[in-house]
Order: C-alpha cells, then structure tokens, then sequence
C-alpha cells in the first residue's frame, strides 16, 4: 500500500484504507473516497491533487492524500 500522492497519473487505483481521525475518515468518504472504491489521478500540483472519484473531481491538499491509501 502506498498513499494516494505516489500514485501514477491517469492509473485508476482501487482504495485499500482510509487513515487519519474518525473526523477526517467521515469527510473523505462523504466526498466519495471509500475503501474497495477507485480513483484516478488526474494532476498534481505542489503536492496537492486534483483526483476523479465517483465521476466527480475533486481537489485535496497532501495531507488529505497522504491518508488515503491503495
């Protein structure tokens, strides 16, 4: 497993764990980042990444991507 930052861009990659707060947990599946779910890299930027989950994208700092692993 390794975070969602380290994912090649444009790869669809399946969610193997969500990490962080029960907080944090609930705000990342609320914006569709569940575990056995997909996501693709779509850019980043900074450290920062613009991702495709559920057929929206959506923009998360590092430190949000650092706690999703696949």
């Amino acid at each position: 497993m390794i975070p969602l930052v380290f994912a090649q861009v444009g790869e669809e990659q399946i969610i193997k764990r969500i990490g962080g707060s029960p907080d944090v947990k609930r705000h990342l599946e609320n914006l569709g980042f569940t575990p056995g779910g997909t996501v693709t890299l779509i850019s980043t930027l900074g450290g920062n990444v613009i991702v495709k989950v559920k057929e929206s994208r959506v923009a998360i700092d590092e430190a949000m991507a650092r706690k999703i692993m696949i």
